[in-house]
Formats: structure tokens, C-alpha cells, sequence
């Protein structure tokens, strides 16, 4: 259970934007974990989280690869059609790599944290259980 939520959770920060539910699945059915720890991690992230961890990942990626963050939070929005994506692309193209280190890495550190944690509490819920003969 808390292996596969700490794969959830990885998927969650993962930088590939909706692939996150199909991902999370096949590797649930593939390695036979639980398909609802795994989704339960990997829909930490949602339509009211993306920007935050987004935007932490693309710091984190800044700051261990040595990129400005300035210019980051600069969209123009009042440009519209084609001219409002070839500006945003052009804007966001010094973060790609950013983003796409900076969302690995706080996915394997929220991961392993989250299985670690995850692990202990699962342990010692289970341990009052197993000293009285309630599991066998």
C-alpha cells in the first residue's frame, strides 16, 4: 500500500500532463499493487494543485540547474490565437529543462518521503493488531 502510493504520488509531479490516470494504472496492474493507492497518489495532482506544484517544480529545476526564475510568471494574456501561444512558448521555453528536472526530482523526494512515512504508520497500526491475535 505504501509503495504503491509513493509511485502515485511520483506520477503526480511527473512534467507529461494527462497521462497521469493511465500511467498510474498500468503500472498498478503490472506490478500488482493497489490500483487505489496508486490513483489516490498520482490524483494529488489535480486541477487546483497543477499550478503550485507545477510552479515548485519549475523553481526547484531552476535553482539546481542555475536558471533565472524572472520572466517565469510573465504572460502576455491579452494576446490572442497563434501570437498568444508563439509568445507564451517563447516566454516559457528557457524553463523546459527547469521544469522537467525540477518535477523529477520533488517527484522522487514526495515519493520516497510519502512511502517512508506511509510505511511507518501502516507498521505501527498493524503491530497492536498482530500482538493480540486480531489478524492471522
Amino acid at each position: 500500500m505504501a509503495l504503491a502510493f509513493g509511485i502515485g504520488l511520483f506520477i503526480a509531479f511527473f512534467p507529461l500532463l494527462g497521462i497521469h490516470t493511465g500511467l498510474a494504472l498500468v503500472i498498478a496492474l503490472t506490478f500488482r499493487l493497489s490500483r487505489v493507492a496508486l490513483l489516490a497518489g498520482a490524483w494529488v495532482n489535480n486541477p487546483w494543485t497543477l499550478a503550485p506544484m507545477y510552479t515548485a517544480g519549475t523553481l526547484v529545476g531552476c535553482g539546481l540547474l542555475g536558471v533565472s526564475p524572472e520572466g517565469l510568471a510573465e504572460v502576455d494574456w491579452s494576446l490572442h490565437g497563434r501570437a498568444f501561444y508563439e509568445a507564451l512558448w517563447e516566454g516559457l521555453r528557457p524553463f523546459v529543462l527547469p521544469f522537467v528536472v525540477g518535477n523529477l526530482v520533488l517527484g522522487v523526494v514526495s515519493g520516497l518521503l510519502a512511502y517512508l512515512v506511509l510505511r511507518l504508520i501502516l507498521e505501527r497500526r498493524r503491530r497492536p493488531a498482530l500482538q493480540t491475535g486480531e489478524l492471522r
